[in-house]
């Protein structure tokens, strides 16, 4: 036998080197090759009996006559040894039997060979895969199926890290110009290797995926059925949580140009908690491909937001530098040639991240080079005098290469990959000298990596990770690192849309690369969202039949009562329907619920939100006297932050950075964060539409909404919320509501803006009054929407001339009663008739009259009237009037706003919406704040008179609330806010933001002068 080696290092050339080029390269084994070694023999005349076994392979009589024969071979291989395995002809004569027209024997030696997982053996048995993928197709169904066994044997006896030298193999099977039976052959085969080698191939994936895409235009159906199933096979080693349940869609996308768009968009909603990896990016590239080709502008704009984070958000540039020649060139068409000048500056920004990654970025793996690691066993076999076929020496190099991409650099597993293939030519102890000495020149490259360590504040360890974060177009976290120590609590602060919420769920759903799983640490998410089909629940069994409470901790029915009373809850409360609860109280009984998991991590978001002063005190008492519980918090209250929090985590550059100590402690090491202290300091501006010209009304101080005597009890219930309560609404008003939770604050705004209809008391507003109303649970007004971008939720709202949302409150909802009053005759002009409908109104003196049509008659002048706003509300029609006087306002308040696209969004723009969020993503995907803000641009498009605020502050992080503040000062209109935070109302005051202050106490409403040390004390 001759040496191979020195040939091999002397033209590295010629081998290839990397991990993901395997589909544009031959394998590193060459089937000719095998003759090699062998030349100088005559295998003919050696002896008669070894010429008569191979001529059993091809021309046995009988399948069990060359079944037996391969069987033999096997055994000479056995008797000669290992080293005679190529030297001796064996490998030479199978080759040629497996070739021969009569192929069967061939296969037959190739599996039996496979069957005894001799290393000797492997590395020429594997490189004849190609000559058994062309079986497939032999018209002998005998050799097909031999072929198949074959392939399967060799394949299930190789080891893992072979995948690397066979999947060029199987992909040049896969070839348009190979037979339909190759192709399905060489599919059915790739997956199977999912289940043999499952690490290799998700390594593999960038290489697979484009290689089995390419069969799915197969004319011929079983070819294309074959693919998708591989397809399926493949993409389940992806190894990423966040994109596993997308699969499916992605791969039926690639199958199905149709399907691209709708993909995308939930492609572009999906949380990516792990780092995305060239896995990962493999199944996703295809679709962005795609998506840049697309003829809506829309998606290849978010095509290419996709690709500008997603890129940015890979650990290793390398692996996003291995699709820059496929989404290059769609990037830059996009950038050049679309119509839309926004759309050409997304892609060029995403063009230059591209370029910035493939070519500035510092790679942080190590990515094996198939001629250094050729060069370095070559030297080490040279120095122990071996004499290795060039076949067994790539062999080697390539399972050495996939040992060093996966970042395996243990002793045993070296040894494994070396020693025996070398054994037979090669001393045993000299043999695994070469395997670590080869280890330790890699070994040593790999350490040049360190890694920094900071500073750790002591305790007890809960988690120690690193993972990176994206919500779909938008990188949240790139590499950042969470570590929490038990005992402490931790404010996790940043601006709106930061991720803040994102992170908390991800923990919460076990979606957090590299956090502890809930079998080992228990962690409660808290939030006080109810889902409505419980709504009619008792508060007690609400809480006791939790599921995730009763696998956390089986509390006894006892316990439950008691913790609920322990925070407020009296008997009758825990036996009333979670619905009748005010926000503050559904905070309490998630804080409840949260208290009976016994957790070791408690998460809490926005846990002050609804709730009074006292019940923040009391949440402050609790979360600093569990010694034993690690509290992350998000809120907005700075307050809060200061008296609770131990450290502060903090978004800063796509990282967490941690600060020992309060808020106070933070703002004084980032004086940049000022803002989280004093609301004015916010660099952030909202600006309000001006209300304009309000018919009648020459004074700011003339009351336009009023509400007299008011009282209201909820159906089902005999407590009565509100009693007697009396205000009046002025363009001038700056009106700030407070009370305890559940004095019915809420109540009585929704009954001033006709949210609630009240049966005991008065009502009023001017006929041409615009109203802008954000409720408490701001999200209800979008909820059937998320599937809308901010801009077309906007645009559907008003479509119509009129609020769409105006037209579904309770005070415009005609009752049974109401109805059957309407449809009764009346006498007008001597005539009895019945109202159909009210057409249109005009002024008259100082009130108005509306034009109706009667029942059975046409709409035209010649048979309609006009009757007087007094004369039709005598007659019932209150609200039909109230719905034209509605329809009037709203045509005043938007004849001089288009409904365009760049309107709206220079509307949103105004309240801190970037177009990204406001016109190129769904609302599902917005953050708490985002979607605040969307509720907030809605409510003021029809420059309304009035704004009314139900806790403005929830999910708004402090840039944005001094935002609110300065829009609602420099605001023509009049504004009335609920609002439990300390820091807006002292704001708010001092800078004549709110100056009359409402106090709901025990169902009453007690009015007076709002200064800020009154807000002060009042808070306090």
């Amino acid at each position: 036998m001759v040496s191979a080696v020195a040939e091999a290092v002397a033209a590295p050339q010629h081998v290839k080197g990397g991990i993901h080029n395997v589909q544009s390269q031959q394998s590193i084994l060459d089937v000719s090759k095998i003759e090699e070694g062998v030349q100088d023999m005559d295998l003919s005349t050696k002896a008669p009996e070894f010429q008569a076994l191979f001529e059993k392979l091809v021309n046995g009589s009988t399948t069990a006559d060359r079944k037996a024969a391969a069987q033999d071979v096997v055994e000479q291989m056995k008797a000669g040894g290992a080293a005679s395995f190529a030297a001796g002809g064996i490998v030479h004569k199978v080759k040629v039997a497996a070739e021969d027209k009569n192929a069967e024997g061939g296969l037959f030696a190739i599996k039996a060979l496979a069957d005894i997982k001799e290393p000797a053996a492997e590395a020429y048995v594997v490189a004849m895969l190609p000559i058994v993928m062309e079986k497939y197709a032999d018209k002998s169904k005998a050799v097909a199926t031999a072929a198949a066994e074959a392939a399967t044997a060799v394949l299930t006896a190789m080891n893992p890290n072979g995948v690397r030298v066979v999947l060029p193999m199987l992909f040049d099977a896969m070839n348009q110009k190979q037979k339909w039976q190759t192709k399905v052959g060489a599919l059915q085969q790739l997956g199977a290797l999912t289940k043999i080698a499952p690490a290799q191939m998700k390594a593999a994936l960038p290489d697979i995926v484009p290689a089995v895409a390419g069969c799915f235009a197969d004319a011929k159906p079983q070819v294309k059925t074959a693919a998708i199933k591989t397809m399926n096979q493949a993409c389940a080693a992806v190894g990423n949580r966040d994109i596993e349940k997308f699969v499916p869609a992605l791969i039926t996308a690639m199958a199905n140009p149709t399907e691209v768009p709708e993909t995308v968009h939930k492609l572009s909603a999906t949380t990516f908690v792990q780092a995305v990896e060239a896995p990962a990016l493999s199944i996703m590239v295809p679709l962005l491909v795609r998506g840049l080709r697309e003829r809506q502008t829309a998606i290849k704009r978010k095509s290419a937001v996709i690709i500008d984070n997603m890129s940015k958000l890979v650990d290793n540039p390398a692996d996003a530098a291995v699709f820059l020649p496929r989404l290059l060139p769609g990037v830059e068409d996009v950038a050049q040639n679309v119509a839309d000048p926004e759309c050409r500056s997304v892609a060029s920004k995403a063009h230059a991240t591209l370029l910035k990654v493939g070519a500035d970025g510092k790679v942080t793996g190590i990515v094996a080079n198939e001629a250094e690691v050729l060069a370095q066993l070559g030297s080490a076999i040279a120095s122990a005098d071996g004499q290795v076929g060039e076949v067994v020496v790539k062999y080697i190099v390539s399972l050495l290469c996939g040992l060093i991409n996966a970042s395996h650099y243990k002793d045993d597993q070296w040894i494994e990959a070396v020693v025996p293939y070398l054994s037979a030519t090669v001393d045993s102890m000299k043999a695994q000298k070469v395997a670590l000495d080869v280890l330790s020149h890699f070994f040593k490259e790999m350490q040049e990596k360190t890694r920094v360590v900071e500073e750790e504040e002591e305790g007890e360890d809960l988690c120690d990770c690193e993972f990176s974060l994206a919500y779909g177009g938008k990188i949240l976290l790139n590499n950042a690192r969470l570590h929490l120590k038990r005992g402490k609590r931790y404010g996790l602060c940043g601006p709106n849309g930061a991720g803040k919420s994102t992170l908390m769920r991800s923990i919460a759903n076990g979606q957090l690369e590299g956090f502890p799983p809930k079998e080992e640490l228990r962690t409660v998410y808290v939030e006080h969202d109810i889902d409505a089909s419980e709504s009619n629940v008792p508060v007690v069994e609400y809480v006791y039949s939790d599921p995730i409470l009763q696998d956390a901790s089986h509390p006894a029915h006892k316990m439950v009562e008691e913790v609920l009373s322990s925070v407020g809850f009296t008997e009758d409360m825990q036996l009333a329907p979670v619905s009748s609860l005010s926000g503050g109280w559904k905070m309490k009984l998630a804080l409840a619920r949260a208290m009976l998991m016994k957790a070791d991590i408690m998460l809490l978001d926005e846990p002050t939100n609804h709730l009074d002063v006292k019940n923040v005190a009391w949440l402050e008492e609790y979360l600093t006297h569990l010694p034993d519980v690690t509290s992350m918090v998000v809120s907005h209250d700075s307050g809060f932050l200061d008296h609770v929090c131990t450290g502060i985590i903090h978004y800063e550059n796509r990282k967490l950075k941690h600060y020992q100590g309060n808020l106070s402690e933070f703002v004084k090491r980032v004086p940049e964060a000022q803002a989280y202290y004093n609301l004015e300091a916010a660099s952030a501006k909202f600006a309000f539409p001006e209300p304009g010209f309000l018919e009648g009304i020459k004074t700011k101080d003339k009351a336009i909404l009023k509400m007299a005597r008011v009282g209201f009890t909820y159906p089902n219930t005999t407590r009565k919320i509100i009693e007697g309560v009396s205000i009046a609404v002025t363009l001038n008003s700056r009106v700030a509501v407070i009370g305890a939770n559940g004095a019915g604050k809420s109540t009585m705004i929704k009954l001033l803006t006709g949210e609630l209809e009240t049966a005991e008391g008065t009502v009023w507003k001017h006929p041409n009054l615009r109203v802008a109303y954000v409720a408490q649970h701001a999200f209800h007004h979008i909820e059937q929407h998320l599937d809308k971008t901010p801009n077309d939720y906007i645009a559907w709202r008003y479509a119509s001339g009129e609020d769409r949302e105006a037209q579904e409150k309770a005070s415009a909802q005609i009752s049974a009663e109401e109805q059957k009053k309407m449809d009764e005759k009346v006498m007008v002009d001597g005539v009895k008739r019945v109202v159909s409908k009210l057409l249109a109104r005009r002024k008259l003196k100082r009130s108005y009259e509306y034009e109706v049509q009667w029942e059975g008659q046409p709409s035209s002048s010649d048979y309609t009237a006009w009757l007087s706003r007094d004369r039709l509300e005598e007659m019932g029609f209150t609200k039909m009037v109230n719905e034209i006087d509605s329809k009037e306002a709203a045509r005043l308040g938007l004849q001089t706003r288009p409904l365009t696209t760049a309107v709206i969004q220079k509307h949103l723009e105004d309240v801190g919406i970037e177009p990204e969020f406001g016109t190129h993503s769904r609302m599902r995907g917005l953050s708490g704040g985002q979607k605040v803000k969307v509720v907030l641009a809605a409510a003021m498009w029809n420059n309304p008179h009035i704004l009314v605020l139900d806790e403005p502050t929830n999910y708004l992080d402090r840039e944005s609330l001094g935002a609110l503040a300065g829009a609602i000062r420099n605001y023509g209109g009049g504004c009335l806010m609920i609002s439990h935070n300390r820091g807006e109302l002292l704001v708010c005051s001092s800078a004549g933001v709110c100056t009359l202050l409402l106090h709901m106490f025990r169902s009453v409403c007690a009015q007076g002068s709002l200064t800020s040390h009154q807000a002060s004390a009042i808070l306090c």
